[in-house]
């Protein structure tokens, strides 16, 4: 009796050694940020890249978003490592999607999106959202930079094995709930260390009613919640959405393939090591108020009474007190973007809810797809006309406002609605304050000028 996780990671398995388990790599995803100093290293040992055709570039992290910006990146750290990238990627053979490219895009949207990353592989990525590419079916996680250099060199690479953590989703949402409002929940609930030592699979008649987009939402923050891995059972769905895929199988090879992955699911709940359950039944819209996504509350709860000095912390760092309500936020910026929430099927809900209707005069909103597949798709669906209309800033892809590597900065003070992943101090920019919600939520917020449901 083995978990979906077992099963796929023992087909991978090549040799045990004390309590840690040499794993083939299928694939292997890069960006500018973890990889030079990967690369140097090989150069440095004298070794060579043993599968480039296993191993693909993005240039996300550092990438200008302002389309006139991106011909001359005026950051010199940013420019430096998108060149050094440029550079590696032509020496050692891998194929570079960079800023001119059709496919270039956050790393963990075109994984999917290019159906590089389909059921049963293993996927690793110089990126602690690895996890993303779980909801697919896979074993996808982050590893460090000498990591990195080690699966360059070897096409594999030694891990623990964790335990089996279910988490049974059950119920029917409401219109105005996704998987954003699941996952911090979950987070809020349990605290942000629950899946640590686990990998997370997500199960139950909740997760089998969401699309493959909303599945990658879910799977994405499985690391704030503490667990290195977040996956899903491939469906139906999941085959529907990789046929046809540049890199998926083709033809006989697809019906082939899909014969291989039949046996791609958990033999029993019994085979997890721990269960726990949410009803989402009666579940409403979350909005994180604190500094980590466990500081989470409903749409209408008032924030908590301080109990640690965390706590305190955080109502300093955010400028609101217990008993306020999400209502009560002073919100002037809007960030609608990343790998959590950049997807064209979150930038259709946005557009349903900002067609004929023009953003509140306190706000500034920006919307950041997260690939340039999602972007012209945007476009020829008429979606970024409404976007400009409504009076936000439309950009191109890149990781932006999530974590603010580049010029993609939350000003000091400023509270921002935002449909990224992490909430932490200074994560959007120095003395910025984030504010996590789904992509229902932050358009409107946008269009009400508060974080309401209106």
């Amino acid at each position: 009796m083995k978990t979906l996780f077992d099963k796929i990671w023992d087909k991978h398995k090549i040799v045990s050694e004390d309590d840690k388990d040499l794993l083939y790599v299928d694939l292997h995803l890069i960006h500018e940020v973890t990889s030079p100093q990967a690369f140097e290293g090989l150069r440095l040992n004298n070794r060579k890249l043993r599968r480039p055709d296993l191993t693909f570039a993005t240039m996300d992290h550092n990438t200008p978003t302002i389309p006139e910006h991106r011909e001359n990146v005026s950051d010199p750290l940013s420019r430096e490592q998108l060149c050094s990238l440029e550079e590696n990627c032509r020496e050692f053979g891998v194929k570079l999607f960079d800023m001119s490219s059709e496919n270039n895009g956050i790393v963990h949207m075109i994984g999917p999106e290019l159906g590089l990353s389909i059921p049963g592989k293993t996927i690793v990525c110089g990126d602690s959202h690895t996890a993303t590419h779980g909801a697919m079916g896979a074993i996808a996680f982050g590893i460090g930079t000498s990591e990195v250099e080690n699966v360059f060199a070897t096409q594999c690479i030694w891990q623990t094995k964790p335990k089996n953590l279910g988490v049974k989703v059950t119920g029917k949402s409401s219109a105005n709930v996704f998987a954003k409002d699941i996952i911090l929940k979950l987070i809020a609930d349990n605290g942000v260390a629950f899946g640590t030592g686990y990998a997370i699979e997500f199960f139950g008649e909740a997760i089998e009613a969401l699309n493959v987009e909303e599945r990658l939402s879910l799977c994405n923050m499985s690391i704030e919640a503490g667990a290195k891995f977040g996956l899903i059972k491939p469906d139906q769905k999941t085959l529907d959405y990789i046929e046809g895929r540049p890199y998926a199988p083709q033809g006989d090879d697809f019906e082939q393939y899909k014969k291989d992955i039949e046996d791609l699911f958990t033999d029993s709940e019994q085979a997890y090591d721990k269960i726990i359950t949410l009803d989402i039944s009666d579940l409403k819209p979350q909005i994180s108020y604190g500094t980590n996504p466990a500081m989470t509350v409903s749409l209408d709860q008032p924030f908590p009474q301080i109990e640690t000095t965390e706590d305190t912390r955080a109502y300093q760092y955010m400028g609101l007190e217990p008993g306020m309500t999400a209502a009560q936020i002073p919100v002037e910026f809007v960030f609608i973007g990343s790998c959590t929430n950049g997807r064209i099927n979150d930038l259709r809900i946005v557009a349903e809810i900002m067609q004929d209707q023009v953003i509140a005069d306190n706000i500034t909103c920006v919307i950041v797809p997260g690939s340039m597949q999602v972007l012209k798709q945007a476009e020829a669906e008429g979606l970024v006309d409404i976007f400009k209309e409504a009076g936000c800033e439309m950009r191109y892809p890149g990781c932006s406002y999530c974590l603010a590597m580049n010029e993609d900065r939350v000003e000091p003070g400023v509270h921002c609605a935002s449909t990224s992943n992490r909430n932490f101090e200074g994560r959007q920019g120095e003395g910025s304050r984030t504010h996590l919600m789904s992509p229902y939520m932050a358009a409107k917020t946008a269009i009400n000028g508060r974080i309401v449901d209106e």
